[in-house]
């Protein structure tokens, strides 16, 4: 069982790598897109601009799209998150992939930006990724901008910093966390053993 992390040249690439292979995920990064095709389980990072992120990752779409498709389980990190969303006001014109109907936004200016530590989670709906993790447990976050999504369906838990902030999502076979599970201890290694175990499954 092998999963391929997607190496578009944003994103915290070794750390996601050092976690998978620690949660003995069998991690491959992944320069091509047509490379994609095989692995059990796909894992989008990013780090940086949504426009930036969305004009490498673009080579990547179509491949995405098709395991997508395919119904291979897909993990999206940070901006690896925002860019299921279909447009982000970091980045006006730019388009997401629109796997998420909505739009990501900016933490209002009443905070500290970005918003960088731990913060606890709020569970909104139980999904099989959070098996295990309990309401305000606690993840590490590096962030500016959050998605709102339009259809709440798919909104999986929350955190708070001057406003509610999306800070995991869930469609299909397609799970998002705002934070960063590489980066945030036990906890954070339990939700990529469960990502593992869905690959698996």
């Amino acid at each position: 069982m092998t999963i391929a992390i997607v190496d578009y040249g944003m994103g915290n690439l070794f750390s996601i790598y050092n976690a998978l292979d620690y949660v003995r995920a069998s991690p491959k990064m992944v320069k091509e897109p047509a490379a994609l095709q095989g692995f059990q389980g796909i894992v989008v990072p990013g780090v940086g601009a949504f426009g930036q992120c969305m004009a490498r990752l673009s080579l990547f779409q179509e491949a995405l799209s098709r395991a997508r498709q395919d119904g291979v389980p897909i993990f999206g990190i940070c901006v690896g998150l925002q860019v299921l969303f279909e447009e982000s006001e970091e980045s006006p014109g730019a388009r997401g992939l629109g796997w998420i109907k909505g739009k990501v936004v900016k933490l209002p200016d009443s905070v500290m930006i970005p918003q960088m530590g731990w913060n606890g989670l709020s569970i909104k709906k139980h999904v099989e990724m959070l098996d295990g993790i309990e309401e305000g447990d606690m993840f590490y976050f590096v962030h500016s901008y959050y998605g709102q999504p339009a259809d709440g369906s798919v909104l999986v838990a929350t955190v708070e910093h001057g406003v509610t902030v999306t800070a995991a999502v869930a469609s299909g076979n397609v799970f998002a966390t705002q934070f960063h599970p590489e980066k945030s201890g036990a906890r954070g290694l339990h939700i990529l053993e469960n990502f593992v175990r869905s690959v698996k499954c």
